[in-house]
């Protein structure tokens, strides 16, 4: 199990890797696909799966939210980063300066956050995709 713990990160490494790059979703679950054929046998691809669909399995609408719309969800801390920092120079007041690290701090947890959930996403899309290959003839 820790063997396959450490090559879940590791494929969720490859996985927001591909995320970087401006590109179809299709197009870096083949680039994806092919690294993973090449790194990972069978056994290990079905064991991530599964970790993937546990994981998967105990989200909640907040999870789902923040993995579709990151950047949305953490905006108005960005918002309350900029404001405090505008207050807290001009008018001189060292609990703005707090709010704004605080919005900053919040705002770039939650798009990691939303950036995490999505590499698991299409790491979870690319072994489906694996698997159906696997199973169609051709």
């Amino acid at each position: 199990m820790q063997y396959t713990m450490a090559q879940l990160e590791r494929l969720l490494k490859m996985a927001e890797d591909e995320l970087t790059e401006y590109s179809t979703d299709a197009r870096k679950m083949e680039k994806l696909r092919r690294k993973i054929g090449l790194t990972v046998s069978a056994i290990e691809q079905r064991q991530v799966k599964e970790a993937l669909l546990v994981n998967k399995q105990s989200s909640n609408i907040i999870t789902q939210i923040v993995e579709e719309q990151r950047q949305t969800v953490a905006l108005p801390f960005w918002g309350i980063a900029g404001l405090g920092l505008l207050f807290g120079i001009s008018l001189n007041q060292p609990i703005c300066l707090l709010a704004a690290i605080v919005g900053t701090v919040s705002a770039y947890r939650i798009q990691r956050w939303g950036w995490q959930l999505q590499a698991r996403s299409l790491l979870l899309q690319t072994l489906e995709d694996i698997e159906a290959r696997i199973a169609q003839p051709k």
